[in-house]
């Protein structure tokens, strides 16, 4: 089994006319990957009605609501993470009881607030009790503050994860850009922190130094945008030696062991 816990999908809000199409590009796509299950989410308006890292509340609904829309269309193959902005606490909290009701299994935090903010604890709280992970989107070391969000490194991810130690959080696209060595550092003791491989980076000694940092047990295996460069992994995984399990436990045992019970039934 292969699931992908980092897709994304588009709106009719997106500003794109094509948006339905590339929606089901990746569909198709992933039936070529043999992909069993995506697990999506979907960015607002991805900036187009309101900024793609602090959606507007409206938009945040919309995208949700048009996510379980296509997860009902595709229910043997779609998953879904309810996107929050955590500025807006008493909304967000909303969002997240209508979306789990609706069968959601995850949470997506983008950089709408650093995560060291308080006002990410109820987020945390609610998916401790609902047994759902986090995934949080993380620059890799974060030098300075980049315009149009509040973006969080490893270290910072971290200080969350020991506030909540209850809560799995996942760290979002290793491969997503900036220095992933110091982000393996960061998290290498922070057992409630799985790291997620997506994003177009395939460096050298990437995943063997994931490996070695963290295990097999706790990374977690994603495509993000390009899946192009999330296939490039599946491929460079097979040539490490590793066993079939350990194989296995990238590719579905850890999705298995951090979203809620049944949410990837064998085929």
């Amino acid at each position: 089994m292969i699931v992908d816990a980092h897709a994304h999908f588009l709106t009719d809000l997106s500003g794109r006319a094509d948006w339905r199409d590339v929606n089901y590009s990746r569909l198709r796509a992933g039936g070529l990957m043999r992909i069993d299950f995506h697990v999506a989410s979907i960015l607002g308006s991805w900036g187009h009605t309101s900024p793609t890292y602090f959606p507007s509340p409206t938009d945040v609904t919309h995208a949700n609501s048009r996510l379980l829309e296509l997860i009902a269309e595709h229910p043997e193959t779609l998953r879904g993470y309810c996107v929050v902005n955590p500025n807006y606490t008493e909304h967000a909290l909303g969002e997240l009881r209508k979306c789990f009701s609706a069968g959601m299994i995850g949470v997506k935090l983008a950089a709408s607030r650093r995560v060291t903010d308080r006002l990410l604890d109820p987020i945390a709280e609610f998916a401790a009790e609902r047994r759902a992970p986090v995934l949080q989107h993380i620059w890799q070391r974060r030098r300075r503050d980049w315009p149009g969000q509040e973006a969080s490194d490893a270290v910072e991810l971290v200080n969350l994860a020991r506030r909540h130690p209850q809560t799995i959080f996942i760290l979002a696209h290793l491969g997503g850009g900036g220095d992933w060595s110091h982000s393996l550092r960061a998290v290498r003791r922070q057992e409630n922190v799985i790291v997620e491989l997506s994003g177009s980076g395939v460096d050298t000694e990437m995943l063997e130094q994931t490996i070695d940092a963290v295990g097999v047990e706790r990374m977690l295996w994603g495509s993000d945008v390009t899946m192009d460069t999330g296939l490039a992994k599946l491929r460079y995984l097979e040539t490490l030696g590793l066993g079939s399990g350990a194989i296995e436990r990238l590719t579905s045992g850890t999705a298995r062991a951090i979203f809620p019970e049944g949410s990837f039934p064998s085929r």
